[in-house]
C-alpha cells in the first residue's frame, strides 16, 4: 500500500508541475499572441529563393513582422481567365505589429487611408540578402518611384497591399547581363585585328624615322639657340615693351581727353537737329521747289540751245571788233576824233 501511495503522489507531481508549466508558458506568451497585428501582401516578379515562411520582416533595418504564406498570385486572383491570361507574380503574406510602426501615428504603413500616402512616396517591399547563408528577409523601405514603379495588377488585394521593388541580386545581375550581352555585341576578333594592324604599321613608321638624322638636325637647331644674341633679344624686348607702354599712356590720355568724350554727346546732339531738320514740313516744301527750278531750267536749256549758240556768236564777233576797234585806237588815237584818215595824193597813188 505505501509503494502504490508514492507512485500516485508521484503522478499528481508531474502532472501538478505540468500544467504549472503550461499556465506560466501561457502567462509570459500572453502578451505577444494576444498583440494586435496586421496581415499585408505583396507581389513579387522574380524568384522568391531564399525566404521562407517565418523570415523575418524589417522595416528599414527593424523587425516588424514574419512572413506567414508564400505562393503565387493566380491560385488566389484571376481564377475567372485560363491559365494562360494570369499573371505569375510570387504572392507573399506577412503579418506586421504595428505598434513596432507607429500604431496610430501620422504616417503609420498600416493603416489604408496613409499607407497610400506612403507608397507614392515610395514605400516598397524588396528581398534582402541575410549574410552569406543564402537566406533572404523581406524589407520594407523608400526608393525613388520612378525608377521602381509599381507591378500592373487588375484585382482588389484581399489584405494591405505594398508593391515590391527589385531586389539588390536581381538589379545586379540584370546589370551583369546587360553588360555580357553588350561583351557578346561586340567584334572582339575585329578589333584585335585592327589592333595588331596598328601596332605593325606604328612599329613600321618608326622604324622608317631616321633617328640619327633627327638627332643631327636637333643638336643644329640647338646649336643655333645658343649662337642667339639673348641679350640684344632681351633688351629689343624690353625697348618694345616700354614703347607699348607710352603708345598705352598716349591713348589713354587721348581718350580722356573731354573733347572726345564729347564727341557721343554731340554727335546725339547733330542726329537730333538733323532728324528735326527732316521732320520740318518746310524742307520738303523746298525739296519740291527746287526740283520745280531744275525742271524749269532744264527746259530752258534745252529749248533754246540754238539761240543760246547764235547769241554767243554774236558776243564772240562784238569782242573781235572791240579788240579791232582798241588796236586802231593804239595806233591812231586821231581817228576816233577825226575820223578815218585822209585818201593819198593821186600822184602818191601812183
Amino acid at each position: 500500500m505505501s509503494a502504490q501511495a508514492n507512485f500516485f503522489k508521484l503522478g499528481l507531481f508531474v502532472i501538478g508541475g505540468t500544467v504549472v508549466l503550461v499556465l506560466l508558458l501561457l502567462i509570459l506568451g500572453s502578451g505577444r499572441w494576444f498583440q494586435s497585428k496586421v496581415a499585408i501582401e505583396t507581389y513579387l516578379n522574380e524568384s522568391a529563393q531564399g525566404l521562407e515562411v517565418g523570415s523575418k520582416v524589417k522595416y528599414r533595418g527593424v523587425v516588424v513582422g514574419e512572413v506567414t504564406k508564400i505562393g503565387f498570385t493566380y491560385t488566389k486572383y484571376q481564377l475567372d481567365k485560363p491559365m494562360a491570361e494570369r499573371l505569375r507574380y510570387v504572392m507573399i503574406e506577412a503579418l506586421l505589429l504595428p505598434r513596432l510602426i507607429g500604431g496610430r501615428a501620422s504616417g503609420d504603413i498600416t493603416r489604408p487611408e496613409t499607407a497610400r500616402m506612403e507608397i507614392d512616396k515610395g514605400l516598397r517591399v524588396r528581398l534582402a540578402p541575410q549574410g552569406i547563408t543564402g537566406t533572404n528577409y523581406l524589407e520594407i523601405d523608400y526608393v525613388d518611384p520612378k525608377t521602381n514603379p509599381e507591378l500592373p495588377i487588375s484585382w482588389e488585394p484581399d489584405n494591405l497591399y505594398i508593391p515590391s521593388a527589385q531586389s539588390t541580386v536581381t538589379q545586379f545581375i540584370g546589370t551583369a547581363s546587360d553588360i555580357l550581352a553588350r561583351f557578346q555585341r561586340l567584334d572582339l576578333e575585329g578589333t584585335l585585328t585592327n589592333l595588331n594592324r596598328l601596332l605593325i604599321t606604328t612599329n613600321n613608321r618608326i622604324e622608317a624615322i631616321d633617328s640619327a638624322k633627327l638627332s643631327q638636325s636637333a643638336s643644329r637647331v640647338l646649336d643655333k639657340l645658343d649662337k642667339l644674341p639673348m641679350e640684344q633679344i632681351g633688351k629689343d624686348a624690353a625697348a618694345l615693351l616700354a614703347d607699348l607702354r607710352v603708345t598705352n599712356q598716349r591713348l589713354s590720355a587721348m581718350l580722356d581727353d573731354p573733347a572726345i568724350k564729347r564727341l557721343p554727346t554731340d554727335a546725339d546732339a547733330a542726329a537730333v537737329a538733323l532728324k528735326k531738320v527732316l521732320d520740318d514740313p518746310n524742307f520738303a516744301k523746298s525739296l519740291s521747289h527746287l526740283q520745280s527750278t531744275l525742271a524749269r531750267l532744264d527746259r530752258l536749256t534745252g529749248g533754246g540751245e540754238t539761240d543760246l549758240k547764235r547769241t554767243l556768236d554774236n558776243l564772240r564777233q562784238i569782242t573781235d571788233n572791240l579788240r579791232d576797234l582798241t588796236e586802231n585806237a593804239k595806233h591812231y588815237p586821231s581817228q576816233l576824233i577825226l575820223g578815218a584818215p585822209p585818201l593819198p595824193a593821186k600822184g602818191l597813188q601812183q
